[in-house]
This record gives structure tokens, sequence and C-alpha cells, in this order.
């Protein structure tokens, strides 16, 4: 793909620089017509027996692109308070909102209890905290399937090395302490990982956790889960997740259990980084472009505390260059490394990359970084946050959230 902005007119006939004078940089620039369409097509993965998408609120927690997952029909996930309250004030009513949390205190899980929404509860302890705070009450468990999924270690949330989850080993005393309290288990979910691009683990995982679901009786729900990934590699030509068959090799398993089960829960799933990843850009500025011993280095605005994946988990954006509001072409390439302003030897966006030839007053542009961007940006360095920026459908623009100031650093003092 020569270039992906131009291929799918992200801006839509918006001038990039005249995006950026009027909100600076860096700035997270979102498409409405993307972001809807990937939360509409997980609204479909399971269509023959009653389904639900709850969208991951931690891949991207802006108020109006919850109100959009409202609007497109998806439940959503929250593993805190501060992500119930953002759901609140979108309009979700608390039966649409799963709080998935882990390691909390009682007065987060009072606060669920007492606006009823579902709990699942991820240890034994967390199951005894519970049934001492809602004796009687409903619950939902979340087990370890013992099998994970990732593009790095950090993001593989089952199996034998993580933090996550119930082991199936541990069930029979989990349901010894539920009956201890009188709780009703009436759900299980799972996750096995973020970024998986080939179905195969995800499918493996589906069936190993409705193998232990025949373990529980009357469960109203069985959640499998997210992980679906996004082709961060598009500008080489790596293709999309194929939903279409992955629902297509679903549907059989989900015919073999209600069969034996006799009945049919409501089965969900928790795409996050699906529903958001691609509907975004992050436009920075070329500040510098220098050589160290040999190695170029373009220099950018957008530092690790913009976006922190990279230096996180050596996650892989996909770079364009803008000169003028026009992308550079991808010919006469060099090999590049682009950074960002933050006083860190890791501080890196894009390391020994074949990219096109940058000057300084050049855009940057990161793709792809709608999901886990933003919501895990900090103010590190004393640097304030971006702007985010929503292109419409009509081509209009709106800010979905404003630029913090130097006086809202210090506004905590």
């Amino acid at each position: 793909m020569e270039s992906f902005i131009n291929e799918v007119n992200f801006f839509n006939g918006n001038d990039p620089e005249e995006l950026v004078r009027e909100y600076g940089t860096p700035v997270y620039i979102y498409n409405e017509d993307i972001l809807r369409n990937r939360m509409e097509t997980v609204s479909r993965i399971i269509t023959k027996y009653p389904y639900t998408a709850n969208y991951s609120v931690k891949a991207n927690t802006n108020i109006h692109i919850l109100k959009m997952a409202l609007e497109e029909g998806n439940n959503c996930d929250a593993m805190s308070v501060g992500e119930i309250k953002m759901l609140e004030a979108a309009g979700f009513s608390y039966d649409r909102i799963f709080f998935v949390p882990n390691n909390v205190t009682d007065d987060e899980l009072l606060y669920a209890i007492d606006r009823n929404i579902m709990i699942s509860v991820d240890s034994l302890a967390q199951l005894k905290a519970v049934g001492k705070l809602n004796r009687g009450g409903k619950i939902a468990v979340r087990i370890n399937p013992g099998v994970g999924a990732g593009h790095c270690d950090k993001v593989i949330t089952a199996g034998k090395r993580t933090k996550f989850g119930i082991s199936e080993e541990d069930i029979d005393e989990m349901l010894a302490l539920a009956n201890r309290y009188n709780l009703k288990i009436v759900g299980i979910n799972q996750h096995i990982g973020s970024l998986f691009m080939e179905p195969e683990p995800y499918l493996a995982a589906v069936s190993n956790l409705l193998r232990i679901a025949l373990q529980f009786e009357d469960l109203e729900f069985i959640d499998f889960g997210g992980g679906y990934g996004i082709p961060y590699h598009k500008l080489d030509g790596e293709k999309e997740f194929d939903m279409a068959d992955l629902s297509a090799r679903l549907e059989p398993i989900l015919d073999e259990f209600v069969q034996a089960y006799g009945r049919t829960p409501v089965f969900k799933s928790e795409p996050g980084r699906y529903c958001v990843a691609e509907g975004s850009v992050l436009l920075g500025r070329v500040n510098s472009v220098k050589h160290n011993s040999g190695s170029k280095y373009v220099g950018t605005d957008i530092g690790m505390n913009v976006l922190v994946r990279p230096s996180m988990y050596n996650s892989w954006h996909d770079v364009e260059f803008l000169r003028d509001g026009k992308t550079l072409p991808r010919e006469d390439m060099e090999e590049t490394t682009v950074c960002g302003n933050i006083c860190e030897s890791g501080d890196l966006l894009a390391v020994n990359r074949q990219l096109p030839k940058a000057k300084r007053g050049d855009l940057a542009c990161l793709l792809d970084t709608g999901a886990y961007g933003y919501s895990m940006s900090s103010t590190y360095n004393s640097r304030p946050r971006p702007a985010e920026v929503l292109i419409c459908r009509d081509g209009s623009v709106k800010q979905i959230r404003r630029r913090e100031t130097y006086e809202d650093l210090l506004q905590y003092m």
C-alpha cells in the first residue's frame, strides 16, 4: 500500500496543515466512518444466537467515542470505577456495563454492587470479598483457559504465566466459596490476549471455555473475550483480520455446545483495539533531522508521553510523512529512526525503518493510534497531553477533547 491515509481518504477533504494550525501538534485525529464501521462489524460476529459485543473501554475512553459505541449497539466492559463513570456520562445503562476488574478495593466493588452492575471476579480472594459484600447476589467469574495469545508477553492475558483469571484446577474451590456466600454464578468470561491475527488460538480458547462451561448450571452468559488484531504493517501489505472467517468457524462450535448444554446463554466478546485502532492517526511536527554515528534520526514532538506503545511493547506503527499537506511518496527512501521529544533513550517511535526523506517542518503521521494511544498517555516531562479531533462523516471537524495547558498541570499543585 502506497499510502493508507490517501487510500481511505482519512482526512475527508480536510487539509492536515489546517488541522494542526487549529489544534496544534501533536494531535490525535479520528475518522468517524472507520470507527463506526469497525463497531458495526463486531456487533455481527455471532448472528445465530443471542450475542453482544462489549467494547473494552480501556482501549479508548473518549466520551464521544463511547457514545458512538452506544449508538452502534455495543455494550461495554469497564476495568475501574473511573471507566464506569465515563460510561455513565456517555449514557450507558448499568445493565449494559460489565465490570471486569482485578485486585481492586472493597469500595470499588461496592460502587458496582450498589448500581447492580455485573461483576466478574478474577480470583478466589475477590470472590470471597464480593461474597462478604453482596451475599446472595449474582456474579461472573473470569476463567484462565490455559491458552494465551498476543504480539508481546505483556499483552498475553491467559496461560500459565499471567496474573489474570481463576485456573480450572480451582473451580471446585470456587464453587464451594460461591455456595458459602450463596452467590449465583451466572456468567463466565475469559481473555487470552491482545492482537492476534490468526483465529486458531481464539477458537481453541472458545472450545476450551465451552468445555469448562458444562461444569456450571444455568449460565446466563459466556464471554469469549477479544483481542482481534488489526494490520499494523498495512503499508507492507499486511491483510485485515478475517472476521467473516472467524464467524463462520465459530458457529459450529457454538452449535455443538448449545446441543450439549440444553439451553442457549447469551454469548459475548470483548473487542477493544479492533473497534478504534485504525480510526485514528497521530500527527506531529518534525523539528529536527540529524545523523549520529551514521544513523539518521528524525525528531518529532510526538513523545512517549503521547504514544507509549512503541516504548512499552516495542509496538509497530506505520509512519507516513506529509509536506504542505501532501503525503511524501514511498520512493527514494532511506533508513531512518523516528523519535520523540522526551528525555529517555527509549523514546523511539520507529527504529531503522525505510522511510521517505523527511525534513524539518514536515508532518509525521503515525497510523493506527486509536487504541491505547491517548488512553495510555501521560504528562511525563510536564508536557500537556494533546487534543483529540474527529473528522465527521460529512467532512466537518469537531474537537472531542481539548489540548491540556500548563495551567491544567499546575492546578493539582
